[in-house]
């Protein structure tokens, strides 16, 4: 059975006291809930994270990751890095990494195969352009990123993945995909998956909606029979708002 999951993407957002304060009021109002919920602070705040919810059920992940084991990257963070400091889920092929740091299907390929050699788990992020939706062409552009990053990939290493579907003209922007189309989309991808595996992993892939979910909109988009969660942008960055998404679930 496919998990319900609440993740916060915290993207370059809050210095170490201000994580350390956000951290330990979200630990305290956490709701009952059967739901894994996790955050992914930046990287210089994961190992504080990870101390200060060591004992809570909330998990610390990684927003990114480079594909090489260690060598000559500046800047960069690996996988055993990661792993070394308690992190084992990381954020790969967000859409601001797509665009701003042109991270292309070969590369998110790279990645994706060098997490889980560590067996690590790996949140995957995908999905369309404004001008795609537009052009009726978002099914294609979604089933090659899919295809491009993933199919490769042994059947076994389905039960590291997780999905995340964030229409890109949605990310930030204060629009939303509709929950019917959010439920439509959703729908494709567990064929997709069917088509090029079988009916059994599509059926336990866990696959999140990312694009302005708010307080307001969580539980009908949450709802949907395929939508088993959210990754959540701006709205993680509010105590408040964050437990009211999770209670949405």
């Amino acid at each position: 059975m496919r998990s319900k999951i609440v993740a916060g993407n915290w993207k370059m957002n809050k210095n170490a006291a201000e994580t350390e304060a956000l951290l330990t009021e979200l630990a305290a109002k956490l709701p009952d809930t059967n739901a894994q919920v996790m955050v992914a602070p930046t990287f210089v705040n994961l190992a504080g994270a990870v101390r200060s919810l060591e004992s809570s059920v909330i998990q610390v992940i990684a927003q990114n990751m480079h594909f090489a084991e260690s060598g000559a990257y500046t800047g960069e963070i690996s996988a055993d890095m990661l792993l070394g400091i308690g992190v084992e889920t990381v954020i790969l092929g967000h859409s601001e990494r797509r665009a701003y740091f042109k991270e292309d299907d070969a590369i998110l390929a790279q990645k994706v195969k060098a997490a889980l050699d560590k067996n690590m788990k790996v949140m995957f992020c995908f999905g369309e352009e404004l001008e795609d939706r537009k052009s009726g062409n978002h099914f294609n552009v979604v089933e090659s990123q899919l295809k491009n990053a993933l199919f490769s990939l042994d059947a076994s290493a389905w039960s590291s993945i997780i999905l995340a579907y964030e229409p890109v003209w949605a990310i930030g922007t204060g629009e939303t995909a509709s929950p019917e189309q959010a439920q439509e989309m959703h729908a494709f991808i567990r064929k997709t998956i069917t088509d090029a595996y079988d009916a059994s992993i599509a059926g336990n892939v866990s696959i999140l909606y990312g694009g302005s979910v708010k307080p307001a909109n969580a539980k009908e988009i949450f709802g949907k029979p395929d939508v088993d969660g959210g990754l959540i942008g701006g709205a993680s960055l509010k105590a408040d708002d964050f437990v009211a998404i999770i209670e949405a679930i």
